[in-house]
């Protein structure tokens, strides 16, 4: 899947769908560091999972910080 793929697919959850997706791939990331890596292909497992974490942390404060702007205006405006 692309890159552009992913993160319109991680933009169409809603926040409680990506923190469970948040959960389940730390866990898969925890899970995958305790494992000896015996093929090459683990390491690039594990980086591929911190990735995800990362856009999904990602868009989860750019929603967060849109919430916060949304409130400051409607602050102002009163």
């Amino acid at each position: 899947m692309a890159k552009k793929e992913m993160v319109q697919e991680i933009r169409g959850k809603d926040s409680r769908e990506l923190q469970y997706d948040l959960e389940q791939l730390r866990k898969e990331l925890f899970h995958a560091r305790l494992q000896v890596p015996t093929e090459t292909g683990r390491s690039s497992d594990i980086r591929g999972t911190r990735r995800q974490i990362a856009r999904i942390l990602t868009i989860l404060k750019q929603r967060e910080a849109n919430e916060g702007q949304g409130t400051k205006k409607e602050q102002e405006q009163v």
